[in-house]
């Protein structure tokens, strides 16, 4: 029974967004290491958009700024897709617009972010 939980488990789908690809792998890897989810890092909101036409993630991990669209904007899009408007979104920044976020209901974390900190978000969302 309990394979079977773990199973589903590593089913479950993380679209990262992080223009700083240094960031985004060191993200990438904890996810992928340290959770049962697997997990996909896109560099900015047009990659974001295609990757959700063949797969449908459970949790968006935004950064705020973004080349061509804010995080913001990126959410607002995604949301508008009637399969993925009930998906929670983390947005990660070193300045965060916290009035938008909470409109939005999205979780936001300060840049550096707490590794640890990251790692119980994701498991409260997906769990």
């Amino acid at each position: 029974m309990a394979h079977e939980i773990e199973h589903q488990n590593a089913e479950k789908l993380v679209l990262l967004v992080e223009d700083d690809v240094d960031i985004g792998e060191v993200l990438l890897e904890v996810i992928t290491q340290e959770t049962p989810y697997q997990a996909l890092l896109k560099t900015d909101g047009q990659e974001a958009l295609a990757a959700v036409q063949s797969r449908k993630p459970d949790l968006f991990i935004l950064d705020y700024h973004l080349p061509r669209m804010t995080g913001i904007e990126l959410y607002d899009r995604l949301h508008a897709i009637d399969e993925l408007a009930r998906v929670p979104a983390l947005m990660i920044s070193a300045r965060l617009p916290l009035q938008e976020l909470r409109k939005r209901n999205i979780v936001g974390m300060n840049k550096p972010i707490d590794l640890d900190d990251f790692l119980q978000a994701i498991e409260r969302f997906l769990e």
